[in-house]
């Protein structure tokens, strides 16, 4: 089977993202939940034209020129509003937040009057409104505040309070299933024997799943064995996604897919012209998706950003950002590399960012350092300090500022 590009398998993968069922859940549940139904507004923010300041309630009217004086007949603080109307020649104390009266139409702010006992003296004269917020201004009772698919944050979550949401429709989190695969891996904390090593990638994995929206299942470590592949697969018919990691390549203790091929699963595509990453492979069965990474940590990791985040979040998971290189780069091969670089903002020259020089598969040690991928496109000649790239972040990278 000849090798996918990377467009083709993305292609793929969105033809059969999961669609989980939908659920009704409290405000406090909420947050990195995918909205099932849009939420539309119950209120108006502000229901009500308010203050923007602490001052006066007046009408615009009497207040052509510096120097009006003005009666103070009443109060309004937030949440209290004044049952009177402002007449002309008259004002109301009125506070952030504090409905207008009747009768005004702009606030004198109390910087700019001066008052003695019940009257104030306006101290400018003013040729339109200020300091009023619309009823409405942020949105109107009915308007859709966030649209349906919307991942829930922090401002979503804001956003459907004021809107007067105590509950949202979300969909249940995607279950991933992760099934590390080799008889020489074994947990972290192991006492190793010649030969083993420490099974590494579920970890990082598990916390990638969360923070795209997933709910992770490990399913712990199949041997090499057909049978005990087929043992650990058992353990995920709740899943909706397989996330298998090794016994992929060609070799003859690699058995993944046949474990699979019996249990029904077709494949979609088998291998992707990317590096790292070129054993990757996705299948699917009448329920779940299978996405098989390859073994080697480093590979693991770049292609979960490559495949399984918009697997989990859809086609906007892929956002690039241009970026100067701050270091030159060799011409690239017949696959499109993902060189893992580090980014930070400097203060002249915009974003620059800087490939690790050791790009070999198995080197978890560059994430620490960095903190997004260089995309090099096949066959990229070679480039020089300055050139412009396209970077994708990893998950919970921002750009720094350099020196100065």
């Amino acid at each position: 089977m000849s090798l996918s590009s990377l467009e083709d398998a993305l292609e793929h993968l969105a033809g059969v993202r999961p669609q989980t069922a939908a659920r009704t859940c409290p405000l406090s549940q909420a947050a990195g939940a995918r909205l099932a139904a849009p939420v539309i507004a119950k209120v108006s923010r502000p229901p009500a034209a308010v203050s923007a300041m602490d001052g006066y309630g007046v009408r615009l009217a009497d207040l052509g020129k510096p120097g009006a004086i003005l009666k103070v007949i009443g109060e309004v603080p937030a949440g209290r509003p004044f049952a009177g109307r402002v007449g002309p020649g008259e004002a109301v104390r009125i506070f952030t937040g504090g409905e207008i009266p009747d009768g005004a139409d702009h606030v004198v702010i109390q910087e700019e009057v001066t008052r003695e006992g019940d009257r104030v003296t306006c101290h400018e004269g003013y040729g339109e409104a200020q300091y009023v917020r619309p009823a409405g201004m942020d949105f109107a009772e009915g308007d859709m505040v966030i649209a349906a698919g919307t991942r829930i944050g922090a401002f979503e979550l804001a956003m459907a309070a004021a809107a007067n949401h105590d509950r949202l429709e979300v969909h249940c989190a995607p279950r991933v299933a992760i099934l590390a695969n080799g008889d020489e891996l074994k947990p972290p904390g192991s006492a190793l024997a010649p030969g083993e090593i420490v099974n590494s990638n579920p970890p990082g994995l598990a916390a990638l799943v969360r923070a795209w929206g997933g709910e992770p299942m490990d399913l712990g470590v199949a041997g090499d064995t057909v049978s005990s592949i087929r043992e650990h697969l058992a353990r995920a018919s709740d899943a909706d996604i397989l996330l298998p990691v090794g016994g992929a390549s060609v070799g003859e203790h690699d058995h993944m897919r046949t474990a699979l091929a019996e249990k029904g699963f077709e494949i979609l595509f088998q291998g992707v012209r990317v590096k790292p990453g070129k054993p990757t492979w996705a299948g699917r069965d009448a329920r779940r998706v299978v996405l098989g990474l390859p073994g080697n940590p480093a590979s693991a990791l770049v292609c979960a950003h490559l495949f399984l985040k918009p697997l989990l979040m859809g086609a906007h998971a892929h956002r690039r950002w241009p970026a100067g290189l701050a270091a030159p780069l060799p011409a690239n091969g017949p696959r499109r590399a993902f060189l893992r670089a580090h980014a930070q903002l400097d203060p002249e020259q915009g974003l620059l960012v800087r490939a690790d020089e050791n790009q070999d598969s198995s080197r978890l040690s560059p994430f620490i350092a960095g903190n997004c991928l260089i995309d090099r496109a096949e066959d990229a000649p070679a480039a020089k300090a300055g050139d412009r790239v396209q970077i994708l972040w990893l998950e919970g990278a921002a750009p720094q500022s350099g020196p100065g």
